[in-house]
């Protein structure tokens, strides 16, 4: 039923929609919220974050064009759901996330479900330099503006996608690297995440 909702959305990547199929959504739920998993809605979970609905999920990794064994950043693992779903798309996935908690219980959780990113305690903001440059980026929190480090990251042909903006409202922006130091952007939308923060916790 959601992945028909999904559709209706306007969702139409059946790539993303199976992937999103075969992860148990369930399972990366705060306790108490199991039974709510498959509706399209955002939960909150840990250290003052949520996971994602279910709709945003499909939205950005949609635009984000995956191709089997692209090399992706994501920045904020949160739960792990997303990271599921991107390696569900066969990428090779590097995941970094700042709250020390949900770093720990994500990498148990999706490790435990036969999942394996290479994933990263550390700032969003930083990116991973050492890992770079990446076909694509995917930002699962609200930015203020675009950070440099990871435009920098991104391979030349590569997309980034990232909400920016205030607080409460963010645009939805899909940035393709054109050639170094050129971008082309496109706004996707309004949505809204929590807030992109740097540093460690």
């Amino acid at each position: 039923m959601l992945i028909d909702s999904l559709r209706k959305k306007g969702i139409d990547n059946e790539d993303v929609l199976s992937a999103m199929m075969n992860v148990p959504r369930h399972l990366f739920m705060a306790k108490g919220f199991e039974e709510r998993a498959y509706q399209d809605n955002a939960f909150p979970i840990a250290a003052e974050q949520t996971i994602s609905q279910p709709y945003t999920v499909a939205f950005q990794t949609s635009l984000l064009e995956i191709k089997k064994s692209d090399k992706v950043l994501e920045v904020g693992t949160g739960s792990g759901y997303q990271a599921a779903v991107l390696l569900e798309l066969g990428v090779k996935l590097y995941t970094i996330e700042r709250q020390q908690e949900l770093f720990k219980s994500s990498k148990l959780l999706l490790n435990n479900l036969g999942y394996y990113p290479y994933s990263y305690y550390g700032d969003g903001y930083k990116g991973l330099p050492s890992y770079a440059p990446f076909d694509k980026i995917l930002v699962t929190a609200g930015a203020p503006e675009i950070p440099e480090n990871l435009s920098e990251q991104l391979k030349t042909g590569g997309i980034m996608v990232i909400p920016t903006g205030s607080r409460h409202s963010q645009d939805m922006l899909k940035i393709i690297k054109i050639s170094e130091g050129e971008y082309k952007t496109e706004n996707h939308g309004k949505f809204i995440f929590v807030p992109m923060l740097k540093g460690k916790k």
